[in-house]
């Protein structure tokens, strides 16, 4: 298992979990030579190789809080990154962001087709639930409530509900309070799961644990989106692994382009620290956790 002890530089502990997941990964999906082997061939080539694995990252370190149990955390962080992968895949495809770039290299739709695409979401959000499901470690009650949790947080009421929104959205004058609803949804609801799926590995959460948690992963959420408004303002497409500029040139609203620069540059910072503020219940035992808020807000890409 990963190192998630205070011991380790935070960059070295961080490598650790991101191995460990793509290892684990690898192992949760499809073998490339199985039939359908361009369905499977597809997924991987989503999957592996790339990404930051932010929620993972959240996943372990917020498991580190209550010494949660290895092959779950594996399993969460997995699931997790196999609903987020999905639903890149399906963001750029031409009805939806139509992008021709992701983490990189050509998305899904360009290397494949749309249906392989298509189905690629599909089958992702599939073995995700498969993944989380099929572990025997915990609790089986605790099991189902993780399973509702990631459930809640991928459907209308969540990631899908945002990504509704956003589309709808198109070339209207959103309120901010309108725009931080929607990316609560679209961004930060995947997030939040992540924070207290990683919890919820080691034990079940008193109401205080709880609401900390809450606090904490609302704020990394929409400093998240912030950043990421930040960079699609400021970065170019080789630094961002994908293209840059596109909100802006889609009129889609976005902080910056609400809030402005600057006052977007300073919204970030204050979520930083309202996330290491809902951490105190949690003393330096959370360190790995405010380290990834440190991290969510001065990323570059």
């Amino acid at each position: 298992m990963a190192d998630t002890t205070e011991a380790l530089p935070f960059a070295a502990w961080m490598a650790g979990v991101q191995a460990e997941v793509e290892d684990a990964l690898s192992d949760f999906l499809p073998a490339a030579h199985l039939v359908p082997t361009k369905l499977h061939e597809a997924m991987r080539y989503t999957v592996l190789g790339g990404g930051k694995r932010v929620r993972p990252l959240l996943v372990y370190a917020s498991g580190a809080l209550f010494g949660a149990d290895s092959q779950a955390l594996a399993r969460a962080a997995c699931a997790l990154e196999m609903i987020h992968a999905y639903s890149l895949v399906h963001d750029d495809m031409p009805c939806m962001d139509n992008d021709e770039l992701r983490r990189g290299k050509p998305t899904v739709h360009v290397a494949y087709d749309e249906a392989t695409a298509l189905l690629v979401g599909d089958a992702l959000q599939a073995q995700a639930f498969e993944v989380l499901a099929s572990n025997d470690t915990l609790p089986a009650n605790r099991q189902v409530a993780m399973l509702r949790l990631l459930a809640e947080a991928a459907g209308s009421g969540g990631m899908c509900g945002g990504q509704a929104i956003d589309l709808d959205s198109v070339g209207i004058a959103l309120s901010l309070e309108q725009l931080e609803r929607m990316h609560q949804l679209k961004t930060g609801a995947l997030l939040r799961a992540s924070v207290l799926l990683g919890a919820l590995c080691g034990k079940d959460l008193s109401a205080t644990e709880l609401e900390a948690l809450k606090a904490y992963s609302k704020a990394v959420g929409l400093a998240f989106q912030v950043v990421d408004d930040i960079l699609d303002a400021t970065a170019d497409s080789a630094t961002l692994g994908k293209t840059a500029g596109k909100d802006a040139a889609d009129n889609k609203p976005t902080y910056v382009s609400i809030l402005g620069l600057e006052q977007s540059k300073e919204l970030a910072q204050q979520l930083r620290r309202d996330a290491h503020d809902a951490l105190a219940p949690f003393g330096e035992q959370a360190l790995r956790l405010r380290e990834l808020a440190d991290l969510i807000v001065q990323r570059k890409a």
